[in-house]
């Protein structure tokens, strides 16, 4: 498409915008908007810092109201903006297929020929999904600032938009531009904040939506796509397999099991994820299979029929006349009784559509599916296996995705929760270890493990009816318990994995299996079993976060795989695998963003060796956000980055935040996004060989010293700025809206740990969030400069002689090593999303010069440090690869920029008023809420704020 088409779209939505404000609030607000506009737009393309004076200086005698419509304006346009450039984006993926000679890079097409050349051919891969796990984990968290409505109305007029491709007549086009003015009018008066916090239940519903948008539709057609890419050559369209292929991706959930630092998630919301998660995919079956009753239409009289459907027909108590030689409808009848029955046993409401007859409910998913199979292979067997591919076949795929469950639930909790809930029930219960009564809290690590050991082996219980507990254990008991009952009403696949946060030690895991034991997770051993049974249980999952955490994982993983009954566990109950969490962001926060990015990368070739000799599989959860210093940036890169041997058929990653909408809200981009995961998980599973690992290990060899070197001095560099620098405390709180976020209701989960105002006490992603909100984004490159430049200037042992050696060593690393290309790569759009300028207004609000002045200075000498040495390493200027990027972000900028003003001279009245006794009243709370209105905005821009 051309390369106007974006730029048009814009224009559209911007003037269709534009005509709703004017006709809703007036020209005078209309020209205050549009006033402001230009002088943006002219600043950003000119850059005289008198327009950027004069933008100040409009916001500045805003009154409080106009500023309320400033910030809607200028958000809403960005929200636009967004759905123009998810239409451009597959507009470019459907031109590239229609035009280019070869297949995109990160296609479903371009891997299995990336595969073929590398002989790895159908038969292979086939094999390979057998055995794949490809896990996208929706979780919710605190940066996710769009409400259902909003992103309802997104879709809409997405919709409305892309009608305009066809050839439209005259009253055609008119009635176009009417539905989408209409649109635009909603989303005006649509409330754009929530009055009332988001509850867990909010935000399981919220979650739901992106299955209904596109999961559900999604998910089976890109398994359909890889089937027929994987089609045997000279086979015809009648020949397509009706078979489904084995369910390697699938969709997994923090969202109601996640309880780290949530007060809000207990049992019963684990219960109610669970049960809204059913009923939501149960009717979406309801509906597949009426659909289906309806249009497979075939007469016995035209056709055949396998005898195992025309048996399933006669089971059927359609009395239909109309129906007796349409043995497929009357089957779908009975599958549609025997689902409708499911549903009422399953989430106790009655679901079905349609008036239906009494019949046995499914037992499980796969029952139902097999009663699907039989209707699918009739027709594969009788010139219908295209007839079956019209939708039957996606929804037989669908069942073996999402079963009665729609996704696996995780449970979460931190560490030392465990260890205190263990503490109490080994003292309730008189427990005694080595002749003394048991103070869990007080013992060794040698002691804990050596007890919780000899625990797991008990066949009595350690929790009793009888005995009264504290209200952190009891919810702890009950949230297991719960997790035990879920598995058993909705299958196994239900709740698959525990994580433990903060794992430090070995003993951290194993107060997991024992826990599990008294809460019916794990059976106690039997009279003659020396062991818990080994299918029972969750999978225990370390989450390793910090920087220390990260440098211990495998140490403590090869202890955890070393115990004889945890390697029974492993390799009979899971399959052999072993999964482990690795933590972003919260290494990010504690280490900076390149010794957190090395310290993940070490952890990983660690543990590949630690699995290696304990003959067990690795399976990795990485724990991304959507910033850059969280994980963020192109997953499909991110994966192909991995050390080899890391993904191998098996990864699971989060998806939190803003981006879950801004890669599934729209089928056809959430779509490609899916394609991505997919075909970099192929690739890197598959196309590896002993060269690549070989190359990676030279990489080792000659870099590995440089890393550690560099990771050493950011690390100082951050952790002296953060942590060590008096005052930064006070000026981080002063200079970002952090307070703010921390009252905006964008999610269930505090904003802090604990109630206080410390760093140290912050979760790591309304840190970053807070940075990218007054466009420092420090925790994307903050002692990177320091960290090259120290090592060009001084080396270490093993480096080259001279500067200019060392210079050209990491220009050579940036070249030749994916790792290091990725990593500046993604800092590189880090830094172009950076601006000092508008960074040094927030830095204003800080009351102490000194202080403003000595981190602001520090900060901007790093950042221009930086930059320099970035241009230097890459040999180009920012986003010079990538113009289509640059360009975007141009056109974001001129919008973006008021926002940050306007957030600026908001805040610095909110406080002001804040001061003032009697002043706390509707003026400071319209105040407040243009504030919440900024915030949504400049995320809304940014995109990958969280």
């Amino acid at each position: 498409m051309e390369p106007t088409a974006l730029r048009q779209d814009i224009r559209q939505l911007g003037k269709t915008l534009g005509d709703v404000i004017r006709e809703c609030e007036g020209k005078a607000i209309y020209d205050v908007i549009e006033k402001l506009r230009r002088a943006a737009v002219k600043f950003r393309r000119e850059g005289n810092i008198r327009d950027s004076q004069i933008l100040e200086r409009q916001i500045a005698r805003l009154a409080d109201a106009e500023a309320n419509s400033v910030a809607r304006a200028f958000s809403y346009f960005l929200h636009l903006s967004n759905i123009a450039e998810d239409r451009d984006q597959n507009r470019r993926q459907r031109q590239h297929e229609l035009q280019a000679e070869l297949p995109m890079r990160g296609s479903l097409q371009h891997a299995l020929d990336l595969l073929q050349q590398n002989g790895v051919g159908r038969r292979k891969v086939l094999r390979y999904l057998e055995q794949a796990c490809i896990v996208p984990v929706l979780t919710a968290h605190p940066t996710e600032v769009q409400r259902k409505s909003t992103l309802d109305l997104h879709r809409e007029i997405a919709r409305q938009l892309n009608q305009s491709d066809a050839t439209l007549t005259p009253s055609e086009q008119r009635l176009l531009e009417q539905r989408l003015t209409g649109l635009v009018a909603t989303l005006w008066q649509t409330r754009m904040l929530r009055r009332q916090k988001l509850t867990v239940l909010d935000e399981i519903d919220n979650a739901l939506s992106y299955y209904t948008s596109t999961f559900l539709t999604a998910i089976p057609r890109l398994y359909q796509d890889l089937a027929m890419r994987l089609h045997a050559p000279g086979r015809t369209l009648f020949d397509v397999s009706t078979r489904p292929l084995p369910a390697f991706l699938r969709m997994g959930s923090w969202i109601g099991g996640d309880r780290d630092g949530n007060p809000n998630v207990d049992a019963a919301t684990l219960e109610q994820a669970l049960l809204r998660q059913s009923t939501h995919v149960l009717r979406h079956y309801l509906q597949e299979v009426k659909d289906l009753g309806t249009e497979i239409s075939l007469s016995r009289t035209l056709g055949s029929a396998s005898p195992e459907l025309l048996a399933l027909s006669m089971v059927s108590e359609d009395s239909s006349a109309h129906r007796v030689d349409e043995p497929y409808r009357r089957a779908f009848i009975h599958l549609y009784a025997r689902l409708a029955a499911t549903a009422r046993k399953l989430t106790g409401r009655q679901l079905a559509l349609r008036p239906t007859y009494d019949a046995p409910a499914y037992g499980s998913p796969d029952a139902f599916q097999q009663d699907l199979q039989t209707i699918a292979d009739s027709l594969d067997q009788h010139h219908g296996s295209l007839i079956a591919q019209l939708r039957l076949s996606g929804l037989v795929q669908a069942v073996s995705i999402f079963g009665f469950h729609l996704a696996t639930v995780d449970l979460r909790q931190s560490s030392d929760v465990h260890e205190r809930v263990l503490t109490e029930l080994f003292k309730a219960a008189g427990v005694r270890f080595k002749g003394k009564a048991v103070d869990y809290g007080r013992l060794s690590e040698d002691e804990r493990v050596a007890l919780l050991r000899e625990e797991i082996q008990q066949v009595r219980p350690l929790v009793s009816p009888w005995m009264s507990y504290s209200a952190e254990t009891q919810k702890e008991l009950a949230i297991l318990r719960m997790a035990a009952n879920c598995r058993a009403k909705y299958g196994s696949a239900a709740i698959q994995q525990v994580i433990v946060s903060h794992t430090e030690t070995l003993s951290d895991l194993l107060e997991v299996l024992v826990l599990q034991q008294e809460t019916g997770l794990i059976s106690p051993p039997g009279p003659s079993e020396g062991s818990s049974r080994p299918a029972d249980g969750l999978m225990v999952v370390p989450l390793f976060e910090t920087i220390p955490d990260l440098e211990q994982g495998s140490a403590i993983m090869e202890q955890w795989l070393g115990l004889p009954e945890v390697a029974a566990r492993v390799r009979h109950a899971q399959d052999g695998i072993q999964e482990v969490m690795l933590g972003y962001s919260d290494s990010n926060k504690d280490g900076g963003y390149l010794t957190s990015n090395w310290a993940l990368y070490c952890a990983e070739r660690e543990l590949v060796q630690v699995f290696k000799k304990s003959k067990a599989r690795l399976r990795l959860f990485h724990g991304r956000g959507g910033s850059v210093a969280r994980g963020g940036g192109s997953s499909f890169d991110a994966i192909l980055a991995q050390p080899p041997g890391t993904v191998n058929g098996q990864i699971r990653l989060t998806e939190q935040g803003e981006v879950i909408q801004g890669k599934y809200k729209d089928a056809e981009v959430g779509r490609w996004h899916l394609e991505n995961f997919v075909a970099a998980t192929l690739e890197s599973s598959l196309a590896a060989n002993a060269a690549q690992s070989q190359s990676e290990d030279d990489n080792m060899a000659h870099y590995g010293a440089a890393m550690d070197f560099m990771s050493g001095v950011a690390q100082e560099s951050y952790r002296d700025l953060v942590y060590g620098t008096a005052g930064f405390n006070d000026y981080f709180f002063a200079s970002t809206p952090i307070l703010e976020i921390a009252g905006l209701n964008i999610g269930s989960r505090p904003a802090a740990r604990k109630a206080s105002q410390k760093i140290e006490d912050l979760r790591a992603i309304p840190w970053g969030f807070s940075w990218a909100q007054c466009r420092l984004m420090l925790t994307g490159w903050y002692g990177v400069g320091t960290a090259m430049r120290t090592y060009v200037d001084q080396g270490c042992e093993g480096a080259p002689a001279t500067p200019d050696q060392r210079l050209h060593q990491l220009c050579q690393m940036a070249e030749a090593w994916p790792f290091f290309r990725i990593l500046l790569s993604n800092m590189e759009q880090v830094l172009a999303k950076t601006d000092l300028g508008i960074a040094r207004r927030y830095a204003s609000l800080v009351p102490n010069k000194k202080l403003r002045e000595e981190v602001f200075g520090r900060i901007q000498a790093e950042f221009e440090l930086t930059v320099a040495m970035f241009r230097q390493v890459s040999g180009h200027e920012l986003l010079a690869r990538d113009p289509l990027l640059g360009a975007a972000l141009s056109e974001r900028f001129a919008y973006i920029d008021p926002l940050n003003h306007l957030q600026v001279e908001l805040l610095r009245r909110h406080r002001l008023a804040h001061k003032k006794a009697g002043k706390a009243g509707d003026e400071e709370s319209r105040i407040q809420r243009a504030i919440h209105m900024t915030i949504n905005g400049i995320a809304a821009g940014l995109r990958n704020s969280g």
